[in-house]
């Protein structure tokens, strides 16, 4: 007889008569002893009662797991069924227990004073994992699983958990007439109605639609949904190496798509053009959402009346490094908190193109609103363009050139 069985005999043979299979009570001894399964501790708890002189046989029924364990060749050939019809690398096996079953465990642990129980999830985790394992021939990963086999036993169901695949890269946006993000109409909120021609959107493309709609399909995934590196206005274009975003793709059937095949496709819209494809980890959209790089912008400009050339040129050259306070401006203000926030305008460069226009380049804070650097916002931004020049103006166009930003290698 064992020593861990020799020592726990009595509390063993209290168990034993709670009509427990030999999983479950072994399970009560989950952690003492190395080197067999719970079942094989439930036996040799038996066995070792048995030679005191003690017979307590194993119960066709279990009061506990309800004869849970007996199902674990069915769930493991339909987690091997499910997981083998997605495309990943490793995988898990997860399971959601009776509640009832659970509570009771722990009733039992707590009425005995058991130290070194293991729980029934998981005992049918690790076991169920090892039988699916040689069908699936697959990795089991335990912190960052690609699919999840989620065994229900209330239902005798197996359902899949699938990880998100993220995919990295810059885009530039060459119309002044699509959102960067799909964008629900304002009326029905996108269930459908006269005034979006019941799409339930107020524009009819995306950014984010071009190119997830591809990815969606090559991945044969669920939804899509996109993380850029903040966004320019819709009438605003994004041009130079592009604006950083993160397209996330969930539950993908297929993760191992041909970027290079989803950037041709979705580069022959002439809305929009997509490069520098790459998988990133999760952590990616965190890291891209968080970051505030220095942006570079072109915008044309018209004065309320003829401007100067030098002049123009003289005030363009006097904001460098100035600091400037934005109050939030009056076109957003329905949508946004009302703050005064503290920008920096770095440079700026001017050309004038006409009696009462003039074309301005200039680099500035992140969160920068530009239009309103130009005009002024009736008072809400100090110092401003149009309040140095001593005419009014207004931005026309605005361009994003560039967004200061260096990708940084991470990790999964």
């Amino acid at each position: 007889m064992e020593d861990w069985v020799r020592d726990n005999l009595e509390t063993a043979e209290k168990l034993a008569k709670l009509e427990l299979c030999d999983h479950c009570l072994g399970r009560m001894f989950g952690k003492v002893g190395t080197g067999m399964t719970n079942d094989e501790r439930g036996r040799m708890i038996r066995e070792g009662l048995k030679e005191e002189g003690i017979d307590i046989p194993a119960p066709e029924f279990c009061s506990l797991c309800e004869n849970v364990f007996d199902l674990m060749e069915r769930f493991s050939d339909e987690v091997a069924e499910k997981i083998n019809d997605v495309e990943s690398d490793n995988f898990l096996v997860g399971c959601r227990v009776e509640p009832e079953v659970i509570k009771k465990e722990k009733e039992i642990w707590e009425e005995y004073g058991l130290e070194n129980p293991e729980s029934i999830k998981t005992e049918l985790n690790r076991e169920v994992g090892k039988l699916a394992l040689p069908k699936i021939n697959r990795a089991v990963e335990f912190k960052q699983p690609q699919v999840v086999a989620c065994v229900d036993t209330r239902f005798a169901d197996v359902a899949l958990d699938i990880a998100p695949i993220f995919i990295a890269g810059r885009y530039n946006k060459l119309s002044r007439e699509i959102p960067q993000t799909i964008w629900p109409c304002r009326v029905c909120h996108g269930k459908g109605c006269p005034r979006c021609n019941n799409t339930g959107k107020m524009y009819q493309t995306s950014v984010q639609e071009i190119i997830g709609d591809i990815a969606l399909k090559m991945a044969d995934g669920e939804e899509h949904f996109f993380h850029g590196m903040g966004r320019e206005d819709i009438d605003a274009c994004m041009l130079g190496e592009g604006r950083p975003f993160v397209l996330e793709i969930s539950k993908p059937r297929i993760r191992d798509i041909d970027l290079d095949e989803l950037e041709a496709e979705a580069n022959k819209s002439e809305l929009a053009k997509y490069n520098s494809l790459h998988f990133v980890p999760r952590g990616a959209v965190q890291l891209y959402k968080g970051s505030d790089p220095d942006k570079t912008y072109h915008v044309k400009v018209k004065a309320q009346g003829k401007v100067n050339k030098e002049r123009v040129i003289e005030v363009s050259l006097a904001f460098k490094n100035v600091h400037i306070d934005q109050r939030t401006p009056q076109r957003v203000e329905h949508r946004r908190a009302d703050l005064v926030r503290h920008r920096t305008i770095h440079w700026v460069e001017a050309e004038v193109t006409g009696d009462d226009t003039f074309e301005l380049t200039l680099k500035t804070e992140s969160g920068t609103y530009v239009k309103e650097f130009v005009s002024g916002d009736d008072g809400r931004t100090n110092p401003n363009f149009s309040e140095a020049l001593g005419i009014p103006c207004k931005v026309e166009t605005l361009d994003v050139l560039a967004i200061d930003y260096q990708e940084q290698p991470m990790r999964d």
